[in-house]
């Protein structure tokens, strides 16, 4: 749209008029790239390199997709789960069934090195995902490194759809995966995944020191993340797939491409294009973040009249450290009249297990005959442990 000054009636009517054209003008005129940021839409900086992705359905128009000069990158989509059978038995049926499904499986090989060879002939950087699926590991990490041959340069992704061990990989698995790559070939793969699989993983970094550190191709069909991160190990995406058919047809659309349809896959990288060019096939893990520590512990004696359970008044309270297994030498012990149980802890009767064996954060409690357990977390506005303690009683 352009804003270009015109001629008409003088007075005040006209200058209402230019106000009203020039908030108007400056509401679709304003430079797009001046709101973007790496979490809020960052292909915006036509600075910032655009990868796409495509499996062998999507029709491209090669000379025309790469007329956009922001575009540096394509993933295709090599492998699925574990690969077609060589030899065929079984009844008539099967044997015409299981031919049909290798020959598709020729094909799509065959398309998938035609693409590569295309790609890379034009300029882009190319990679490859594998789609996991339920069964063994090692043969479909095998599966994948026979279908794609990749090379050095090349990036190398498995692509984990959602948290469900039934439909797609397991994190266990996943984990396998990813060391089977790296015994054949000396590097790790990309993890592609979405916002709520990737939360999973993160939160479970101790179980998954590989899957947890892989460079992170993040799907999330919006405008803006901001708030996603950190999450465990990343505190940024590696790729951001943020446009696609959830989110793109022919009235409203993200990006779009030229020479492709509306289904296809756009990702952008929080690197500009020189810097993208020289870090692909981002083959490394991220840094591994320490373990935060374990906040201090409220143990609270359930003896009247220090706690009176029918009204949930905590009375005496004693404090001991969390990453101890013995006695402490000195106890502190507060009047705490003003705190209850209802505001701050829900009452659980689970099996206790000792603090030192699994540091907890938030506020819990575990209902037993003796005693409740409640965690107090450290905060900012507490100095010491008795204004921590009104803090969270909501007398500051």
């Amino acid at each position: 749209m352009y804003c270009v000054k015109s001629k008409g009636p003088s007075g005040q009517s006209y200058a209402i008029l230019r106000g009203i054209l020039f908030v108007f003008c400056m509401m679709f005129a304003l430079p797009q790239n001046v709101i973007a940021s790496d979490f809020n839409h960052p292909w915006r900086d036509k600075k910032k390199a655009i990868v796409i992705d495509a499996y062998e359905k999507n029709p491209i128009d090669w000379h025309k997709m790469v007329k956009n000069k922001q575009i540096r990158g394509f993933i295709g989509k090599s492998s699925d789960g574990l690969p077609s059978p060589w030899s065929c038995g079984g009844n008539a049926t099967k044997r015409q069934l299981c031919k049909k499904s290798f020959q598709n499986y020729w094909m799509k090989q065959q398309l998938y090195h035609t693409r590569k060879t295309l790609a890379k002939a034009l300029g882009l950087k190319w990679g490859a995902y594998h789609l996991g699926r339920p069964g063994n590991p090692v043969a479909q990490a095998n599966h994948f490194l026979n279908f794609a041959k990749p090379e050095k340069d090349e990036l190398i992704a498995l692509d984990i759809e959602h948290d469900d061990p039934k439909k797609w990989i397991s994190f266990a698995d996943a984990e396998i995966f990813a060391k089977q790559i790296y015994k054949r070939i000396g590097r790790y793969p990309v993890l592609y995944t979405n916002h709520e699989t990737a939360k999973r993983i993160a939160a479970r970094r101790a179980e998954f020191p590989i899957l947890s550190r892989m460079q992170l191709w993040y799907a999330r069909f919006k405008g803006d993340i901001r708030g996603a991160f950190p999450m465990g190990n990343w505190d940024t995406y590696m790729l951001w797939q943020f446009s696609a058919h959830p989110n793109c047809n022919k009235r409203r659309c993200l990006y779009r491409v030229p020479g492709t349809e509306t289904n296809i896959d756009v990702n952008v990288s929080t690197l500009n294009i020189k810097e993208f060019e020289k870090a692909w096939p981002f083959d490394g893990l991220v840094p591994e973040k320490p373990f935060p520590q374990a906040p201090d512990v409220l143990l609270v004696e359930n003896e009247k009249p220090e706690v009176n359970v029918s009204d949930s008044t905590i009375i005496t309270a004693s404090v001991i450290e969390s990453d101890t297994s013995h006695e402490l030498d000195e106890e502190a012990s507060f009047q705490l009249a003003s705190i209850t149980l209802e505001n701050i802890v829900v009452p659980t009767r689970n099996v206790r297990k000792p603090v030192v064996e699994t540091p907890i954060f938030g506020i819990v409690t575990a209902d037993y005959e003796t005693e409740y357990d409640l965690v107090i977390p450290r905060s900012e506005h507490a100095e010491d442990l008795t204004m921590q303690l009104q803090y969270i009683s909501g007398a500051l």
